[in-house]
């Protein structure tokens, strides 16, 4: 039973006077159901329904009215009607749209009753269904664990207490690239955590997780495609997207098939709904707002860095590897600190960007850029001395603002920098480990005048 940082969220919106029915929304296997049946421990009634079961889908089909269906759900499970402390979690929602539809009513008619619903090709189902209830739910997105969940599940509250100290001290900086390591090498999918803490730590149980893991996506192919050709597609995405997360990527004859342009886009379009295997977009933009250019090739995403890791077959030699930067064509660590903001999007499903400047003679690539209020902020992931950062130079080259980071294996620090044009920079120097604190750690840089002067 793993902490999860969005547990914060789900006890606002049980405090909530304006509170909707809630739509818990990921990929499979990112431990929904665990999250909502440890939220029901604060409610002195919690009634379970997996829509995948025929018995519980009836409740759904034999009427169009909600307050119906309650009084038949308090009556089968023998419960009281105590609708204000009572939770009603409605998991694989999406095996039944028309559940989905009546939502709205549970707000309208019983909005006494706390209800939360949960399923993982939510996207696809909402497709089939003519009414949306919008503006009357409410969502919530998990993700497998990050880095400061991980600590938490393998119960190092020493870790975790260095972790949340801004600035991190130097003495915990050994201990903590360690742990990350080994988080980096296994990533975060909640079985493989609990197999790998079952284990004393050991790998030798993960392989057939994993492998059970990726097959359920796999399987699920058949759920996301709408024709053969896009089933298709689809499985040869799902076989050869991994070689391609070191660089950007072309729709066209993607991994060295006939496919076109438009059907790799639309399955992998697909695939970014179903949370496993997501697009990244770049933008141009060295000022507000961020907004990302499609005409341009974008970056793979996969769901975890840890199934990536397994599926390359390239955990064993990752851990002999003293910087993990040079694992896979050096495409490894930001594929992971890219998972770790996205991890941090509990509210909203936005997704980070890189930024690109093309030219005929020259290109510049940042690896992640975030708004900071009025600041595009460039976030460069590799180690090595400050003078290698060439694309970030050209960032803030042309940018309004002096603050840059760059994530790495070395300590944390913060020094003044000049881009070979003789612009003056602050350059922000973080260790891989705090890859989810990096929005409070920009609000701490820009914010402290200590580091101007």
């Amino acid at each position: 039973m793993f902490k999860r940082d969005i547990t914060k969220h789900l006890a606002l919106w049980k405090a909530s006077p304006n509170r909707k029915p809630l739509i818990l929304r990921g990929a499979r296997q990112v431990g929904k159901t665990t999250l909502v049946e440890q939220f029901a421990k604060t409610y002195k009634q919690f009634i379970y329904l997996n829509l995948e079961k025929s018995d519980d889908r009836y409740f759904f089909e034999q009427s169009d009215d909600v307050k119906k269906i309650v009084d038949s759900l308090f009556l089968s499970k023998n419960i009281s009607p105590n609708k204000g402390d009572t939770l009603l979690f409605i998991d694989e929602i999406q095996e039944s749209p028309k559940a989905i539809h009546l939502l709205r009513y549970f707000y309208e008619d019983i909005p006494d009753l706390h209800v939360i619903s949960a399923g993982s090709l939510l996207e696809f189902a909402m497709r089939k269904i003519r009414s949306f209830p919008v503006g009357r739910v409410e969502y919530l997105y998990l993700y497998p664990l990050n880095f400061t969940e991980y600590l938490g599940a393998i119960e190092h509250s020493a870790a975790l207490g260095q972790i949340n100290q801004i600035p991190v001290q130097p003495i915990a900086h050994k201990v903590l690239l360690d742990l990350f390591n080994l988080y980096a090498i296994i990533g975060g999918m909640p079985e493989v955590v609990k197999i790998f803490t079952k284990n004393n730590n050991s790998l030798l149980g993960l392989p057939k997780v994993y492998e059970s893991i990726w097959g359920t996506y796999q399987n699920d192919v058949e759920k996301y495609a709408t024709n053969e050709t896009e089933r298709k597609v689809i499985k040869h995405i799902m076989a050869t997207a991994q070689f391609y997360i070191d660089k950007r990527i072309k729709f066209q004859n993607f991994g060295n098939s006939n496919y076109k342009s438009r059907e790799v886009g639309e399955a992998l379009r697909n695939l970014d709904d179903a949370k496993v295997v997501q697009l990244i977009y770049p933008t141009t933009n060295v000022e507000t707002p961020i907004q990302p250019d499609f005409r341009k090739s974008p970056r793979l995403q996969f769901l975890d860095t840890g199934l990536v890791n397994h599926i390359l077959g390239i955990q064993s030699q990752m851990i002999g590897l003293q910087d993990l930067s040079s694992a896979y064509k050096g495409a490894i660590i930001p594929h992971l600190i890219t998972q770790e903001l996205i991890s941090l999007n509990t509210i909203s499903s936005k997704k980070p960007h890189f930024w690109v400047r093309e030219k005929k003679q020259s290109s510049s690539e940042v690896d992640l850029v975030i708004q900071y209020i009025d600041k595009v902020v460039p976030i460069e992931i590799k180690s090595g001395s400050t003078g290698s950062l060439k694309s970030l130079h050209q960032f803030i080259d042309r940018t309004n603002h002096p603050f840059a980071v760059r994530v790495y294996e070395g300590e944390f620090k913060i020094e003044k920098a000049t881009t070979p044009d003789g612009t003056p920079y602050l350059l922000m120097n973080m260790p891989y480990y705090l890859g989810t604190k990096i929005p409070e750690y920009i609000d701490y840089f820009v914010n402290n005048p200590l580091h101007q002067s």
